[in-house]
């Protein structure tokens, strides 16, 4: 049994509690500090110029971080090549900006924006085939990765009434775990949407999918988790990466339906939420070392052609 996914005791809001991180008094005043900036600008202004405002202290932004400018213009150079012009890279790059700026103000807010209002800016595409995996009864697995805003896309589809769960890394950043405790207290009814780390033991992750919940978790982690991690080999933009397999190994030992998922930030705070699958064919066949290997090599199929399609998506730098 792999132990990449392993989850203790949840409490509300369904956070096991397997990350030691707490916020300090400065992230959660800065935090506040800036959400009653951007209310009152959201108010005064609307969303559209809300994204203005974004677009130019993130162009500042770019303007100024030389350093991050650099690393994420030679992340493109390495997963990508000479595939872009150098002016393509330099326009990817700004985009990175404003993209991942306007993200974090939406995501900051999103407790105070009003239902409705929140899920008109998320648009679907291939969700039917999540319902059809969850009319089986065994759950579903949506593979995301570190491309775009998947966080986003997961409280979204938690206010449509999903029952979703989500594995995580414990050394998460402070804005998630400041949002989720707000989320909590704004909508009491997601009692149900959990949050689960990655470093005890799977029981839960089984659980989960016993209770017909969608789970979600980034496969295409680079940083080495320690020998008892169990990877595939996938080839990927011309490269072999090691992706870890554990999640996936459960949902296939379970069968679970398996599919693939891609959030994309558009203007003016909308959202599409791409659902790829599935990745593997007769999920209650279980799981075998082909049928991983193959579902493992689709996924990065996948993130190749997302990456290739939206380069500032990718998620760090």
């Amino acid at each position: 049994m792999s132990n990449e996914v392993t989850t203790g005791p949840t409490t509300e809001f369904q956070d096991d509690g397997a990350s030691q991180y707490v916020l300090s008094l400065w992230e959660r005043t800065s935090f506040r500090l800036t959400r009653a900036f951007l209310m009152c600008f959201l108010r005064l202004f609307g969303f559209r110029v809300l994204y203005l405002f974004g677009q130019c202290f993130s162009t500042l932004e770019w303007l100024i971080n030389y350093k991050r400018r650099g690393r994420f213009k030679r992340r493109l150079k390495n997963l990508l090549g000479d595939s872009l012009t150098s002016r393509q890279r330099r326009s990817e790059v700004r985009r990175f900006f404003t993209r991942t700026r306007c993200d974090k103000m939406f995501y900051l807010i999103l407790d105070r924006i009003p239902r409705d209002k929140a899920l008109a800016r998320f648009h679907y595409n291939g969700t039917e085939l999540i319902d059809e995996a969850l009319a089986r009864g065994k759950g579903c697995f949506v593979a995301m990765s570190h491309h775009g805003t998947y966080h986003v896309g997961g409280m979204l589809m938690a206010l449509r009434g999903y029952r979703i769960a989500g594995v995580r890394d414990p050394r998460e950043g402070g804005m998630r775990r400041f949002v989720q405790q707000l989320y909590a207290e704004r909508y009491p009814e997601l009692e149900s949407l959990k949050v689960l780390y990655a470093d005890t033991y799977p029981r839960d992750i089984y659980r989960c999918f016993h209770d017909n919940y969608i789970v979600g978790a980034a496969l295409d982690v680079h940083r080495d988790r320690g020998e008892h991690k169990h990877t595939v080999r996938v080839h990927l933009l011309g490269q072999e990466r090691e992706f870890l397999a554990g999640t996936l190994q459960i949902a296939l030992r379970c069968g679970a339906g398996v599919l693939q998922g891609f959030v994309i930030s558009e203007p003016n705070f909308n959202f599409q939420l791409h659902i790829l699958g599935p990745l593997v064919e007769g999920p209650e066949d279980g799981e075998t070392p082909e049928r991983l290997q193959t579902a493992m090599q689709a996924y990065a199929e996948n993130i190749e052609q997302y990456t290739r399609r939206y380069p500032n998506h990718v998620s760090r730098a």
